[in-house]
């Protein structure tokens, strides 16, 4: 896996983790037993609920604990103001659309494009990094699919832990 991820990224993940095991599992188990207790298995939606919801939540830690243990630690690092970077703010012309957008880049972990929060690993990100305020850039969505926008400002951001990490 071996994502790059923020300090924060790993304190997040560690914290759900942590609530996760001391606090929604005990509650799942409990869940579990009280559906069992209603007799014929077969037919008990509540047990099938029940049993669910502990395959995701074990499921959602198996998954935190290979991020934590397999993540690359990166520091955000430092950039001009007007230079695109990680955490970045940008606002940008697409020439295509005739419409400005502003997008937020951020890590793979803190994604979220229906909210503007674009990760650095995205073709739209990796072609904005390094770019300044007034420069066009071309985005390769795809080899068939490409366009130009325009960067009209950067504002440059900071790994503030504001931000949700991804349920998955």
């Amino acid at each position: 896996m071996n994502d790059e991820l923020t300090k924060v990224d790993i304190e997040k993940m560690k914290a759900e983790l942590e609530d996760r095991r001391l606090n929604i599992r005990p509650k799942i188990m409990e869940d579990v037993k009280t559906a069992r207790a209603f007799g014929d298995l077969s037919e008990n939606y509540e047990y099938k609920a029940a049993k669910e919801a502990q395959r995701r939540n074990d499921s959602r830690m198996r998954y935190l604990e290979r991020m934590i243990a397999t993540a690359k630690v990166i520091d955000a690092p430092r950039t001009a103001d007007d230079v695109v970077g990680l955490f970045s703010t940008v606002t940008m012309f697409n020439e295509k659309l005739g419409k400005e957008q502003t997008i937020r880049i951020v890590t793979t972990l803190r994604q979220d494009a229906l909210h503007g929060l674009i990760s650095k690993e995205s073709p739209v990100a990796k072609a904005l990094m390094g770019h300044k305020t007034g420069d066009r850039v071309e985005i390769a969505v795809s080899p068939e699919m490409k366009y130009t926008v325009e960067i009209r400002s950067v504002e440059p951001g900071t790994d503030d832990a504001s931000l949700a990490i991804s349920s998955f």
